[in-house]
């Protein structure tokens, strides 16, 4: 009975053989079949395509179409791709190609003035969250308007002189007059007069306390600083043009000093929370700018002789007419700053036009943009008033690969154009 419920076996001689293929042999078969290959390569294809090709379809922002005569840095970073790291120039941390970088959050101090303003627009345009933290002793809220509907834009009223706090990655640090007008005004009678808005307050307190705060903020959230010096710390200078290394020529008990020695001890404290607290920071020493939304009569040549001109007034120069200065439009100044602060160069920089005018050239090109038949009228000359100031750039040329590209008479046209709309507003 056992030997009938036994189920036959099968020798291994006549088992069953399972040819199995080698596994490169089956995997190529497999890939083979049905055009399989063909559409991996083409999925490989497109895949890569769309990573290259997305971040250069990004629509540009109303802001960037402005009428500018060239592209801005915010422009051609939102193209995406090599040219974000290109711009934000060979000297900046690269990114891989078709990355964009991410969006930070940035803060102006003197957002709301002339040139705070034109910065805030690049770096909206360009994606970031800008805080603009500005007293209005000089700035304008209509320089800021249109942008306090937008959700990454914040406008705070607050001197520097105070701390503040803020959470930020960071820091351009613009918040001081620079113009003689307020600058050299009788800092004692404005004690007096105005005790809680006094022009010591306003240029010491401003350069050194306000410097010491944002610093301080930067110290605390880790964010990197910018100092926007200028080249009032070369003083009337004995070397031309003026070179960064050019410890300058200042009178320090003048009626510019206030200004010219403030911006030097900013330029000292900036340097110490580097070396002392390890901040990291990134200092720029500005020419003279001009451009839209300047002080109608803030004291500065070139607002002096637009404006003067457009009221049919007399252009006023002290002096015999025979000092140079530099003139730089303010896109390009923006541009350079932007350039500054995302590259691994801590500075100083000489910002400006290396182009150089005598006034009485300034005026000619004045007249012939505005009314040929507008007249100068000769002042004596103010104190400590610099006889050259040009800047030599070969170093911002060589680290930042920047160099302004607007002349004289490319910009101002679009500054009369500007001037015009306001002083009829005036009227």
């Amino acid at each position: 009975m056992k030997q009938l419920n036994r189920q036959p076996t099968l020798s291994k001689q006549h088992r069953p053989h399972h040819h199995r293929l080698p596994l490169p042999r089956s995997l190529a078969s497999y890939l083979l079949r049905e055009h399989r290959l063909l559409f991996v390569l083409l999925g490989f294809l497109l895949a890569s395509s769309c990573f290259l090709i997305y971040p250069s379809l990004t629509p540009l922002s109303s802001s960037s179409s402005s009428s500018s005569p060239r592209d801005t840095v915010a422009a051609r970073i939102r193209r995406g791709g090599g040219g974000a790291s290109s711009v934000v120039v060979s000297a900046a941390r690269r990114l891989p190609v078709g990355v964009r970088k991410p969006p930070l959050r940035v803060v102006v101090t003197g957002g709301a003035g002339f040139v705070g303003s034109h910065l805030v627009d690049e770096l909206l345009a360009r994606g970031d969250s800008v805080i603009v933290v500005d007293n209005f002793f000089t700035g304008r809220k209509e320089n800021v308007a249109r942008h306090l509907a937008d959700p990454r834009f914040e406008l705070i009223r607050h001197d520097v002189v105070e701390p503040i706090l803020l959470e930020v990655d960071q820091i351009y640090h613009l918040a001081c007059p620079a113009s003689p007008v307020h600058y050299k005004f009788n800092p004692i009678k404005t004690i007096i007069s105005f005790p809680l808005q006094t022009l010591l307050h306003i240029f010491y307190k401003t350069n050194v306390m306000g410097t010491l705060n944002m610093l301080g903020l930067a110290k605390r959230v880790g964010a990197r600083f910018l100092l926007t010096s200028t080249s009032e710390v070369y003083g009337d200078p004995l070397e031309h043009p003026q070179k960064e290394s050019y410890w300058g020529h200042v009178n320090p008990i003048g009626v510019r000093s206030c200004y010219d020695e403030g911006k030097r001890t900013a330029e000292t404290l900036t340097m110490d929370y580097h070396r002392g607290a390890g901040v990291e920071v990134r200092i720029a020493r500005i020419f003279n700018t001009y451009g839209p939304r300047m002080c109608l009569d803030d004291g500065r040549v070139v607002s002096n002789f637009v404006a003067q001109t457009l009221r049919k007034q007399p252009m006023t120069v002290y002096g015999d007419g025979k000092q140079t200065r530099s003139f730089q439009f303010v896109s390009d100044l923006v541009d350079g700053l932007i350039i500054l602060m995302e590259s691994e160069h801590i500075g100083p920089f000489n910002l400006g036009n290396p182009g150089e005018f005598t006034m009485l050239e300034l005026a000619q090109v004045v007249k012939e943009t505005i009314d040929p038949s507008a007249r100068v009228e000769f002042k004596p000359n103010t104190a400590d008033d610099p006889h050259m100031r040009k800047p030599d750039i070969s170093k911002a040329k060589s680290l930042l690969h920047w160099e302004p590209k607007i002349s004289l008479k490319q910009g101002l046209p679009r500054m009369v154009s500007d001037f015009q709309k306001r002083i009829m507003d005036e009227k």
